[in-house]
């Protein structure tokens, strides 16, 4: 299974703290989850989720399963579709790593943006749900549900530059001139509203959303190690620099794809009606928000490549595929700087 659980010592955690738990339980590891390993349990009670921290030596502020726990436990009372949160064990004595178990929830996911098997009706209708996620997302009231310290406010862009690039120069394996040229014009492209301020997911990705079994709507969003504070641009952008990529398990991109005979909106199109629903006075130039999150998923990616050869990846053989992508990433983001430029 790899990264094993002594499930005895879950269990007996577990009890006392989730109402109506009884065990024993059964364990499995998700395929996906690199950063932190994320395990479905199955008890005679029903079934919960674990994310734990990998073990190892580990990079500053990397793989905060806390911060996870307690934005979407912040989250519980508003629009914006989160599990229930049962509690977080910051004991790295019980399992070895700090942990959070949280309410499993049926639903569909998708890693393909594509869609397959689904009519271009309800693909239309799943793409509406996604834009609608990410407006009710940015439109929480940071200070109501207790968020408001969960990051520094202002400056996000510049200092995101920073720490991504920090992180980056720790874990790097090479030199890749694309990203260091991309480096620099970030840091010298920053638009004005810098100082623009909400909840921001960090890594907005249909992989991961879940989906209702029988329609479109949201009923879940995952994975938020990297929320903070921020540019509400930062998710949408993110978004965006994934659909630009070449389809298949591997890129996970629409690049090439006949997006309305398939029910995609096209990004002018998707950004357009984010903007109507965010209330933004005009429809934004994606570019630069574009250009850095390939850049950021390039530091992540050599972050997870790093890992594999340090023996401490997930899944060491994914990682090293993953960690491939550094310079594809990063070429791609400079060239939409040099079309910016």
């Amino acid at each position: 299974m790899g990264d094993p659980l002594d499930l005895d010592v879950v269990a007996k955690y577990m009890s006392g703290r989730i109402d109506g738990f009884h065990g024993p339980l059964k364990a499995e590891k998700t395929p996906t989850g690199q950063s932190n390993p994320t395990f479905i349990l199955t008890a005679s009670s029903g079934k919960y989720v674990l994310r734990r921290k990998p073990p190892g030596v580990l990079l500053k502020s990397a793989h905060a399963v806390d911060r996870e726990f307690r934005v979407m436990s912040a989250l519980a009372a508003t629009d914006v579709p989160v599990p229930k949160m049962h509690f977080l064990c910051e004991d790295e004595d019980v399992i070895g790593s700090m942990f959070y178990v949280m309410e499993y929830i049926e639903g569909r996911n998708f890693v393909d943006p594509r869609i397959s098997d689904v009519t271009s009706e309800a693909r239309r209708g799943m793409y509406d749900a996604m834009n609608g996620g990410l407006a009710a997302l940015h439109s929480v009231d940071v200070e109501a549900v207790g968020l408001s310290d969960f990051g520094k406010p202002g400056n996000y862009f510049s200092r995101q530059i920073s720490r991504w690039s920090g992180q980056y120069r720790v874990s790097e394996t090479g030199t890749i001139p694309q990203m260091d040229q991309l480096i620099e014009w970030l840091g010298e492209n920053i638009p004005e509203g810098d100082d623009k301020v909400s909840l921001v997911h960090g890594d907005w990705r249909i992989d991961n959303l879940l989906f209702a079994q029988d329609g479109p709507n949201l009923v879940a969003i995952l994975d938020w190690e990297l929320s903070t504070l921020g540019h509400p641009l930062a998710d949408l952008g993110a978004q965006l620099m994934q659909w630009a990529m070449p389809i298949g398990p591997e890129g996970r991109g629409l690049d090439g794809v006949d997006r309305r005979a398939q029910g995609i909106p096209e990004d002018r199109e998707y950004v357009e009606l984010y903007a109507k629903r965010a209330g933004l006075g005009d429809v934004p130039d994606m570019g630069f928000y574009v250009a850095f999150s390939f850049f950021r998923m390039a530091a992540i990616l050599q972050g997870v490549k790093r890992r594999a050869l340090d023996g401490n990846a997930s899944n060491p053989e994914q990682a090293l595929r993953l960690g491939a992508f550094v310079p594809i990433f990063a070429g791609k983001g400079l060239q939409i700087a040099n079309a910016e430029s």
